[in-house]
C-alpha cells in the first residue's frame, strides 16, 4: 500500500477525533464565556469569571484528551503499523483500530504512561544538538538554540508515535522493552530517518500559513458579529490595570486588536487541531514506514542496548523498567 493509500483508509479516526475536538472546544468557550457572564452579573469581576471558567474548560479539554483521543489516535496508529508492515488493512479499520485498543489496552496504557521517559531520552539527544546554538553565544546563539529545540519537540512527537506503532508491531515483547527497541532504532538509524523530517516541517509550515490564515480571517470576522462583548473585555482589562497601577499595553485595551488577538488565538488553536488530525497523519504514515522498515531489516541487539546505554542515562533509567 503507497501511503496515500494507508491514510485514506485511517480517515474515520481523524474524522471522529476532529468531532470530539470540536464539541471539546466548544466546552471550554462555553465555560469560559460562561464564567465571564456570570462574574460581571453577579459581581463585576467578569475578568475573573473569565479565567476561573477557562481553567475549568481546560482541565475539562485534558481529560477528554487523557481518556478519549489518545485511545483514537492510538487506534490510527496501530492501523497506520498494520498498512505499512503488512500492505494490506481491512474494509473497516475503524472497528479493527478498536478491536486492538481493547485487546491491548494494557500495552497501550503503559507506553502512554512511560511516554514522559520516551520523551527524556529524545530530549537528551536535543541537549546534544542544542550545544550548536549555546556554541555560537550571544542572543544569536540563544535564538539558534531555542529554532532548533521547537524543531526537536516536533521531532520528539513523531518519533513517540513511532515507538508506539514499534509497540504494536512487537507483539511478543512487552511494552517499556518494545519502546526501548524504538528508541534504539533511531539512535541506530537516525541520519536515515532525519533526511526525511524535510516534509514534517514543510507541510507543516505550509499549513499553517494556509489554514491558520483563513481561520484567522474567518475568526475576525465572526467576533464583529459581537463588538459589545469586546468593549465591554476591552474595558474590564483596562480598569483592573487602573486598580493595580499597571501600565497596560494598548493592544489589550484596544476593541479591534481584542478582536485579532481572540480570532488569533482561536486560530492557532484550531489550526493544531485541524493539522493534527488531517495533516499529521499524511506524514505520520511516511515517517512511520521509514521507521518500521529500518527496525525491521536490522533489529536492535542487547549489545547495542547496551551501547545506547552508556551514552544516554534517561535510555538507561527506560531499561531498567523492564527488568
Amino acid at each position: 500500500m503507497t501511503n496515500f493509500q494507508v491514510y485514506k483508509k485511517i480517515l474515520p479516526f481523524s474524522l471522529i477525533a476532529f468531532l470530539i475536538d470540536v464539541l471539546t472546544i466548544i466546552a471550554v468557550v462555553g465555560i469560559a464565556v460562561g464564567g465571564f457572564f456570570i462574574a460581571e452579573a453577579a459581581s463585576n469581576q467578569g475578568l475573573i469569571g473569565l479565567a476561573v471558567g477557562l481553567v475549568i474548560g481546560l482541565i475539562v479539554s485534558i481529560l477528554v484528551k487523557m481518556f478519549i483521543t489518545n485511545m483514537y489516535k492510538a487506534g490510527m496508529i496501530a492501523m497506520i503499523t498494520v498498512g505499512v508492515t503488512e500492505g494490506k488493512l481491512p474494509d473497516n479499520t475503524l472497528h479493527e483500530g478498536r478491536r486492538i485498543v481493547k485487546e491491548r489496552f494494557v500495552s497501550i496504557f503503559a507506553f502512554f504512561a512511560v511516554t514522559g521517559a520516551i520523551k527524556g531520552v529524545f530530549r537528551q539527544l536535543g541537549r546534544m544538538i542544542n550545544r550548536l546554538g549555546t556554541a555560537v553565544g550571544g542572543d544569536v546563539g540563544n535564538s539558534v538554540t531555542s529554532i532548533i529545540d521547537s524543531f526537536i519537540q516536533v521531532l520528539i512527537s513523531y518519533l513517540c508515535d513511532c515507538c508506539l506503532g514499534w509497540v504494536f508491531y512487537r507483539k511478543d515483547k512487552n511494552t517499556a522493552s518494545a519502546a526501548c527497541e524504538g528508541a534504539a532504532i533511531f539512535f541506530k538509524h537516525g541520519k536515515t530517518l532525519l533526511r526525511n523530517m524535510g516534509r514534517i516541517f514543510g507541510m507543516g509550515l505550509l499549513s499553517f500559513l494556509v489554514i491558520g490564515g483563513a481561520l484567522t480571517g474567518a475568526g475576525f470576522g465572526i467576533c464583529h458579529l459581537f463588538p459589545d462583548a469586546f468593549s465591554t473585555l476591552a474595558k474590564e482589562i483596562a480598569e483592573a490595570g487602573q486598580r493595580g497601577d499597571i501600565e497596560i499595553a494598548e493592544i489589550f485595551t484596544n476593541q479591534q486588536f481584542l478582536m485579532f488577538i481572540a480570532s488569533f488565538i482561536v486560530a492557532i488553536f484550531l489550526w493544531n487541531i485541524i493539522h493534527g488530525l488531517f495533516i499529521k497523519p499524511f506524514v505520520q504514515t511516511g515517517v512511520i514506514r521509514n521507521f518500521m522498515q529500518s527496525g525491521m531489516k536490522d533489529i536492535p541487539t542487547e549489545a547495542e542496548m547496551v551501547e545506547i546505554e552508556k551514552k544516554s542515562s534517561k535510555f538507561a533509567n527506560l531499561r531498567r523498567r523492564t527488568n
